[in-house]
């Protein structure tokens, strides 16, 4: 995602800078300018999303603790009740809910009563500098491609560089899931197509107005 947000962003600005009519130099500007900004935008915006998610769980992980100590037999019956509405009859649910409590009681609950089946502590900068990384990666593509191709056709350069891109990340991110290359392919193909041609249109109206 990271990478794929990183190509079609700063060639979309690529682009459109280029559509109004602007210089081989404002538009590498724009586009250092834009893969600089959209790096540290995934990176801010990942390490307050990660670091929500870290003080909600270990709110949720100090409630559960509070709970299990100060009313042991309530947690009890409400890790039974789990297990009787997933269809375990109620002698087998009660078994299962003392065995699991004597195992690991706190680990129990926040697995099958909150859902916290990932029990490792998020990492909001390591989050931050992957989502930086991968940002940047992608925007490389067309950032140099737009160093390297001549100013009358740059766009074009830019453009079929950044669809050949998207169609292999689209496919090689279908594949890892289990479905169709061709579709994931085509499908950010296109929407990167219309992207870029509404930026280039944006552009060539306010490069003539301006």
């Amino acid at each position: 995602m990271g990478a794929n947000d990183g190509i079609l962003s700063t060639a979309s600005l690529i682009v459109g800078v280029a559509a109004g009519a602007a210089d081989h130099v404002t538009i590498l500007l724009a586009g250092v300018a834009g893969m600089t900004a959209g790096a540290l935008s995934m990176a801010a915006g990942e390490y307050v999303s990660v670091s929500s998610q870290e003080d909600v769980e270990q709110a949720d992980i100090a409630k559960e603790k509070r709970e299990l100590k100060q009313n042991p037999e309530a947690e009890l019956d409400e890790l039974t009740a789990i297990y009787e509405t997933r269809g375990l009859p109620p002698p087998l649910a009660r078994e299962v809910a003392e065995h699991l409590t004597e195992a690991d009681a706190l680990g129990a609950h926040l697995r099958d009563e909150i859902g916290l089946t990932d029990l490792s502590p998020p990492r909001p900068l390591q989050a931050a500098l992957v989502s930086a990384l991968t940002f940047a990666a992608g925007a490389s593509v067309p950032l140099a491609v737009g160093a390297v191709a001549p100013l009358d056709d740059l766009q074009l350069w830019v453009g079929g560089a950044t669809l050949l891109a998207l169609g292999t990340l689209g496919a090689l991110g279908a594949q890892a899931g289990g479905a169709s290359r061709r579709r994931g392919a085509i499908r950010v193909t296109i929407w990167g197509l219309v992207a870029m041609g509404v930026t280039s249109a944006i552009g060539s109206i306010v490069g003539a107005t301006l």
